[in-house]
């Protein structure tokens, strides 16, 4: 198959209204929502291709995820490529109208290259080399590995890039998973440059990292290094950068291949799957504005039976990564996965509800890992799309249902949300707060962000994530559960957020330190002191298993990990400790700033408690509680032209019916029901 026999797919991206920067910023040719999944037809004979294209179109899928794991079959042997299996995979899908996502394969380098070059495999913190034979990259800065990986990105794009089936770029696998770190040598010479440019000298490396403390001053430049194993804690400020560094090492990487396919075809958008909530070592926020389309890969945490919320957060923050444009949920499971340490099959209709939860938080996508479930490998007891019981199986017929009615739901394609409430979010901060010698090490940001989180949940009120120094003043209220680390840009955004007229709520241990994870001076919170009319003089965390009781509009609440000592100066006390470490001591305060009003917990609450500390902001901000049944949902995206798509999800086990401005929606037990409210005109349900 020649290059010369496709047709240029350009007249089609100039007509798609979902640009970015004068980028296409959707799968080409692609107008409905995406279904669809990762195909891996290496793994099987011929015979089965023509069989999985007709059970594609029997279940309503339209776009297909492959090659992410195929660079052994496409160069078996440096400089030898074998393209005939795959150019027959993409004349079958394109017959069949299924449109590809095409992966570069550069998340599996083929043995022949370990074996060339030994030097790239990942070294770990202790020194270990890691060896080939498992999921994930070579070392990221390993000057091979990046030559081979742009040398197999160049010639599937000069050997696809015209391909008219083709539709988007997916360069690489869940960056970060499992390789978020390698200490080789390459990458300790990397950090070294990186450390002197981002500081400008070595003096101001010394100074941003506090070397004087334990006397680990750099005298030259070839001192410094990687935060390697050591018999007591590493430098905490050390550590922080090189979270930084290895996030940015990474990254160079997707650009060196995005930019080639960038080169060949500028027509073709451009992805690579997020692992938004649970691949911490990935600063998002920096990746998001690289891609062309912001993708996320979802699996649910069995152990938690009310995943279905930690679902939702993840969906609301990749929407928010995306800085509300439709984005794609380009991985989760049909049913249960395999690496947990009890993999819990899904429940009949969760599928559904998981599936059209993503939507309703702007998810134009839903795709799956993968299309036909493996035989052989680590992931053969992993779900799929073609279960290993095949087309009579429960799962088949959720697929095939999912299919039709994401058809059905195609007027919701380009639609946004509208959130009035924003949680602040940053890697960074939680990076810093994650290092050794905390005054507790379980004050997790993690938890915190996700009880605050719930709470909203529970109220259904349609949350945002946004990056402390990202424009707020759209937003009626701006939670800060767990905001340890704040830039001096942000915390001046803080302050002028408050100061015209917002509303911002802020969780303890916050503002605590500066980019350099150094405390700033005038006291422990010197950050957030200003805008909250209060200092924190010292942190007073509980013993293991012991409580304290606070009372905050009169209502009797429970600390059980943290209280603070404030002082006040200009704020207002709401609530107090009525025992524990500092009886009578100020819990909860309130401060007028500017036009604007903050308020500080100095405490940690659960979900049921949050709501007395949450009523009097959602009242300031102009916020009301929906009166929903518990555990039903109501998601709304809203068109250009003004009309409303419903999505109602009921998480138990009894119908339900929600009024709707005239309108009854009925979702059954635990089942899905969906509505559209036009702009004008009498409403009109599916």
């Amino acid at each position: 198959m020649s290059r010369e026999r496709f047709q240029s797919n350009d007249a089609a991206a100039a007509v798609d209204p979902l640009s970015r920067d004068g980028r296409l910023a959707w799968p080409l040719g692609l107008e409905q929502l995406a279904y669809g999944g990762d195909y891996n037809p290496e793994q099987w004979p011929r015979e089965t291709w023509v069989e999985d294209v007709a059970l594609m179109r029997e279940a309503g899928v339209n776009l297909v995820s492959i090659g992410m794991f195929s660079w052994a079959s496409l160069e078996p042997r440096r400089g030898e490529f074998h393209w005939e299996w795959l150019d027959e995979i993409f004349e079958l899908l394109h017959e069949a109208g299924i449109r590809i996502d095409l992966g570069t394969p550069t998340a599996a380098p083929p043995a022949w290259f370990f074996r060339a070059h030994p030097e790239a495999r990942v070294i770990d913190r202790e020194g270990r080399a890691l060896g080939p034979g498992s999921r994930g990259m070579a070392c990221p800065s390993a000057p091979a590995y990046r030559e081979a990986a742009t040398g197999i990105t160049r010639a599937l794009a000069e050997r696809y890039g015209d391909h008219p089936a083709l539709a988007l770029w997916h360069v690489h696998n869940e960056y970060g998973a499992p390789v978020g770190e390698s200490f080789s040598p390459f990458a300790q010479a990397a950090f070294r440059d990186w450390a002197l440019r981002r500081h400008g000298s070595l003096e101001a490396v010394n100074n941003a990292w506090g070397t004087a403390f334990w006397g680990q001053v750099f005298g030259v430049p070839e001192e410094i290094h990687a935060p390697l194993p050591t018999p007591s804690v590493q430098n905490p400020s050390l550590e922080l950068d090189w979270r930084r560094f290895s996030s940015e090492q990474i990254l160079e990487c997707f650009r060196a291949e995005r930019d080639i396919l960038r080169e060949i075809t500028p027509h073709i958008p451009v992805t690579t799957n997020f692992m938004a909530h649970t691949c911490p070592n990935i600063d998002l926020w920096q990746w998001a504005d690289e891609v062309d389309v912001v993708a996320n890969d979802h699996y649910l945490i069995a152990a938690d039976e009310r995943n279905f919320v930690e679902l939702a957060l993840d969906a609301d923050l990749t929407r928010s990564i995306a800085r509300g444009r439709p984005w794609m949920l380009m991985e989760h499971s049909t049913s249960g996965v395999n690496w947990q340490g009890r993999n819990i099959a899904k429940r009949p209709g969760e599928m559904a509800r998981n599936s059209l939860s993503h939507v309703g938080r702007g998810a134009d996508a839903v795709m799956f890992f993968q299309w036909r479930a493996s035989r052989k490998g680590a992931e053969k007891f992993h779900s799929a799309m073609l279960p290993h019981a095949g087309t009579g199986s429960r799962v088949w017929h959720e697929v095939t249902e999912l299919g039709a009615e994401l058809g059905r739901l195609s007027d919701l394609r380009g639609s946004r949300v509208e959130a009035e409430v924003a949680i602040l979010w940053d890697w960074e901060s939680h990076w810093a707060q994650d290092l050794p010698w905390r005054p507790a090490d379980d004050l997790s940001h993690r938890a915190q962000i996700q009880t605050w989180y719930e709470r909203l949940w529970r109220d259904h009120i349609a949350t945002d994530f946004a990056h402390p120094e990202d424009d707020l003043s759209d937003y009626r209220l701006v939670l800060a559960p767990a905001s340890y680390l704040l830039t001096d840009a942000a915390a001046a955004n803080l302050d002028a957020y408050v100061r015209g007229g917002g509303n911002l709520v802020v969780g303890p241990f916050s503002g605590i330190v500066d980019a350099d994870d150094g405390v700033r001076a005038g006291g422990l919170n010197a950050a957030l002191a200003p805008v909250l009319g209060v200092e924190v003089h010292e942190f007073c965390p509980l013993r293991e298993g012991r409580e304290a009781r606070l009372v905050l509009d009169g209502k009797p609440l429970r600390s059980r990990l943290w209280c603070e000592d404030l002082q006040l100066h200009g704020a207002e006390a709401i609530g107090r400790y009525t025992d524990g470490p500092l009886p009578q001591g100020t819990a909860a305060t309130r401060h007028s700033h500017g036009a604007g009003t903050a308020w500080y917990l100095a405490s940690d609450l659960d979900v049921e408690d949050l709501s007395a500390l949450f009523s009097e902001p959602y009242s300031a901000a102009g916020l009301a509680v929906r009166d929903l049944p518990e555990d039903v949902e109501l998601l709304e995206r809203r068109s250009t032209d003004g009309t409303r798509h419903l999505i109602a999800i009921n998480h138990t086990g009894e119908p339900a019916i929600i009024p709707v401005e005239g309108l009854r929606l009925e979702v059954p037990a635990g089942g899905v029901a969906t509505a559209h409210l036009p702009a004008a005109g009498a409403p009109a349900t599916d």
